[in-house]
């Protein structure tokens, strides 16, 4: 062969191999979507998780790193609900990647196809940090994990076609272990539909759509405010009255607040999260996450009643 063109060969040969391992890079918000993501892109993809497990998504600390791996993303995942308004969109106009523009096919917006919850009808900032896309937490629903893990299968295909079969693979094994899943939490929690939990702050609302329960007293007076005295007064009351013995706080909320409650009530408190490794036990991702809310509330309930 012409000593010209077999280093030509060489280089042609080695761009196709290096085009050919080529993975999606995929950018996420938030450990929750995160999980899914793995799920789905396997080994086809490298992942980049912006928040912390223990971070308070509202208000991420959005360091300069984050505008360069948005740079050389190919797809964003994100909410979609306005949960990271305060930070994502300077990164996203710092990084300057055509590929993350709104509207594009590698903008992800988590939330498309779900069905949202309190929405509001008009947009009220006295009544503390509300969304006009609804409630924002609305992955501790595991059907609603299931249409974002769909939507996630669908766009990563587009992106690359040539791993389509793979995350198809991924998908179906993720939904099959999710609907055995679900048989057991709906099992576990089944004797304690209708029971009353406190919450620290208003994102459980799509957790306990799904699995009968009420959480709709909170430790915060709106969301986003801080507790009063005189609000705290006023849940103790009605804790009491309703004899309710079960209260939920994130890790990056005030659990002292929570703990003053519960020894003028004689309730539990229960740590819990949204995100994957937001609490010890919940590494293991979306599963690990789930099995420990409905575990833990499942104790803490037993208990109680």
């Amino acid at each position: 062969m012409n000593h010209v063109l077999k280093p030509l060969l060489a280089a042609a040969l080695l761009t196709g191999a290096l085009t050919a391992q080529a993975k999606l890079t995929i950018v996420v918000t938030t450990p929750d979507l995160a999980s899914l993501a793995e799920a789905v892109g396997g080994t086809q993809i490298d992942l980049t998780t912006l928040a912390r497990p223990t971070e308070d998504p509202h208000f991420v600390d959005a360091k300069p790193s984050f505008i360069v791996k948005l740079n050389r993303a190919d797809a964003l995942i994100e909410g979609g609900a306005e949960l990271e308004i305060g930070w994502l969109p300077p990164l996203l106009t710092g990084a300057r990647n055509s590929k993350l523009a709104s509207g594009a096919l590698g903008y992800i917006r988590a939330n498309e196809g779900i069905q949202m919850l309190e929405v509001p009808t008009a947009l009220d900032r006295s009544e503390g940090d509300i969304h006009a896309a609804g409630n924002p937490h609305f992955l501790v629903d595991p059907e609603n994990a299931k249409i974002i893990a769909r939507h996630l299968a669908d766009v990563f295909c587009k992106l690359d076609a040539a791993n389509c079969a793979t995350y198809q693979t991924n998908l179906k094994k993720f939904l099959e272990e999710l609907d055995v899943k679900m048989v057991e939490w709906q099992k576990q929690l089944a004797p304690f539909k209708g029971e009353q939990i406190v919450a620290y702050h208003n994102s459980w609302v799509y957790f306990a759509r799904r699995f009968g329960l009420r959480i709709d007293l909170f430790l915060e007076p709106k969301p986003g405010i801080p507790p009063s005295p005189a609000h705290l007064a006023s849940v103790i009351t009605k804790m009491k009255a309703d004899k309710t013995r079960v209260i939920i706080v994130d890790p990056y909320l005030n659990r002292r607040t929570a703990e003053t409650v519960a020894r003028n009530t004689g309730a539990t408190v229960v740590d819990v999260a949204q995100m994957p490794g937001g609490v010890k036990g919940t590494e293991g991702g979306y599963m690990a996450l789930m099995d420990y809310l409905v575990n833990s509330l499942a104790k803490a309930l037993i208990q109680r009643n």
